[in-house]
């Protein structure tokens, strides 16, 4: 009876089946067998399996005898549950020797707190009684030397031991990515397919996200291939990289691909793929994919979709879209997360709704930098630059410190205020104060400030004193500032500097040709022109896109292929004469 209860109990252990489980619990109790050692650890291993640990404790306490296989589940059970403390608490008060798989879960719960010193201890204990070169030990050893940032003694593990397999590859892969020595992870992952190791979806996993970090598509792209000849790229794990990699170089149209080759679409699936949509800026297609997910395959969504596709509504400025998803989140959570109420607020600021946007910040019971970030950059978009800088303070105030996108806010303020000298002071202060090296687009901000208030000669001077001034886009922005300020003779000069920076872009052409045009230079703008014909360059045609019964129609310039084009073209006409004739009773 105790060998068929023990089966059936470890049939409930593998498949986490926690209610048969205890219904076998109490038929051990009712027959008296709990005694059995055996029996006990079945019982044992069922809830900390299903992770129910108070329950595991209170069969251990009532343990007449323990053996090893007592001590693994008490220790792998509270490492799996998060609670790594108990988990090393347990493993010094064994005063048995412990086996690889004791060792094994110690060392990961040394990785789950991060602590070198516990893990240095018990990799000298494994290395006394000879498991430290044994695959299982090694590989957490590995892991764990790579979670604490010792990537040189994650190697030397490796080196030591006996058959290397490919669990000790991909921790290596993984661990070289979390250490941002992606160079060396691809060597690894090279070093294995050398080797004749056939990888599984971990190795590849690790292998695209390293071509994504290092921004290598090429590799990306080959190792697409061998997915594909390993028949693993409709795997959701795999799968979900694939279109990580590609929407990291926004090719929405591939990331599709590999998001409809996913036979078993997991919720990370739609979240990555809604997500890329949003990166991509084809906003519409992530709201039709979100639909898609909730309409069609019945997934509910987390706080991840919810955020992504608050993005995509302000992205398309979609207040519309965004008001069904903001009662569809008071109708079903209570608890709001904070990145979903960061999207809530940056959502109405986009679609023009800044009191919502304001009235939704006080609200949160939560706030971090992010939250602060974009009502600060909600402020400055709308032109209240005295409000945004109002809002910095009582950043300040509440403990906050400041980060690199704070400043894109702060100077974006200044910039629509036209606070010059206090725009030039959160630049400078930025890295004598808070340690942060200003970027491109700070840059950028800070140069647009100084030249849409005439400044162009001392904005001029900061692209000369400073690396990032030679940028494309910096000369650019002060080139656009000297055609709303008509000065031909600097945007002349930096016109030429553009011509040879971006010999393969029509934007210095287009613009040159607007500062001539702003100063009535007819014969110089036609000149302008005829260099971006001669260059062979052509100006990407611009277009609008406007919101019609929650759907979003898209009109190019030059462009007559749309579907109502004859009835839309009726209605201008109707304007236009209507517009005549009211112009000419009111000059009447």
């Amino acid at each position: 009876m105790a060998k068929s209860i023990s089966s059936l109990l470890h049939h409930c252990s593998k498949t986490k089946a926690l209610q048969q489980g205890i219904s076998l619990h109490a038929a051990v109790l009712k027959m008296g067998i709990q005694p059995d050692v055996i029996v006990s650890n079945h019982v044992l291993n069922l809830y900390a399996k299903c992770g129910k640990m108070i329950l595991a404790r209170k069969v251990f306490d009532e343990m007449s005898e323990r053996n090893l296989v007592s001590w693994s589940a008490m220790i792998s059970g509270h490492h799996q549950a998060g609670e790594h403390l108990l988990a090393l608490e347990f493993f010094s008060q064994m005063h048995l020797l412990p086996n690889e798989y004791i060792f094994a879960s110690a060392i990961s719960a040394c990785a789950g707190i991060q602590s070198l010193v516990k893990g240095q201890q018990i990799h000298a204990y494994s290395l006394k009684f000879g498991y430290a070169s044994i695959s299982f030990v090694c590989n957490s050893l590995i892991s764990m030397y790579m979670k604490v940032g010792y990537s040189s003694d994650a190697l030397l593990v490796y080196g030591e031991a006996f058959e290397p397999n490919l669990v000790s590859f991909n921790a290596l892969i993984a661990g070289f990515v979390e250490n941002q020595q992606p160079e060396k992870g691809f060597e690894v992952f090279k070093l294995m397919l050398r080797q004749g190791l056939l990888p599984d979806r971990f190795s590849f996993a690790g292998g695209l996200e390293i071509c994504s970090v290092s921004n290598d598509l090429r590799k990306g792209m080959i190792l697409h291939c061998l997915t594909v000849k390993c028949k693993l790229e409709s795997n959701p794990f795999v799968g979900n990289t694939i279109m990580a990699l590609y929407s990291k170089f926004n090719l929405i149209g591939e990331a599709e691909k590999a998001f409809r080759l996913i036979e078993e679409k997991d919720l990370i699936s739609w979240n990555t793929f809604i997500a890329a949509c949003s990166h991509c800026a084809d906003y519409e297609k992530g709201l039709s994919v979100f639909k898609e997910m909730s309409n069609d395959h019945g997934v509910r969504p987390d706080d991840f979709t919810f955020a992504s596709i608050l993005a995509a509504c302000a992205g398309l400025a979609s207040v519309q879209h965004g008001k069904q998803i903001h009662a569809h989140l008071i109708r079903m959570r209570l608890n709001q997360d904070v990145g979903v109420g960061n999207a809530l607020v940056n959502m109405y600021a986009k679609c023009g709704l800044i009191s919502c946007s304001y009235k939704l910040f006080n609200e949160m019971l939560h706030r971090n930098v992010v939250s602060w970030n974009t009502i600060i950059a909600a402020h400055a978009n709308h032109r209240l630059g005295g409000s945004a800088l109002k809002l910095f303070e009582q950043m300040k105030a509440t403990g906050i410190k400041p980060d690199s996108v704070t400043f894109i806010g702060l100077l974006t303020a200044c910039n629509h205020a036209g606070l010059v000298k206090e725009g030039e002071a959160y630049f400078n202060s930025m890295e004598k104060t808070y340690g942060i090296s200003p970027d491109i687009e700070h840059f950028t901000c800070l140069i647009d400030l100084l030249g849409r208030a005439g400044k162009l000669l001392e904005a001029e001077e900061y692209t000369k004193k400073f690396p990032l001034g030679q940028d494309p886009i910096v000369l650019g922005t002060l080139l656009s500032a000297c055609r709303l300020r008509r000065d031909v003779v600097i945007g002349e000069r930096l016109a030429k500097q553009l011509f040879h920076l971006q010999p393969t872009t029509t934007s210095p052409y287009v613009l040159l040709s607007n500062l001539y045009a702003s100063d009535g230079m007819w014969g110089d703008v036609a000149g302008a022109r005829k260099m971006l014909k001669d260059s062979g360059l052509k100006k990407e045609p611009s277009y609008s896109m406007i919101e019609v019964q929650g759907t979003f129609e898209k009109f190019t310039v030059a462009e007559f292929s749309h579907s109502k084009i004859g009835e839309i073209n009726y209605m201008l006409k109707t304007l236009s004469l209507a517009a005549g004739e009211a112009c000419l009773s009111h000059l009447s």
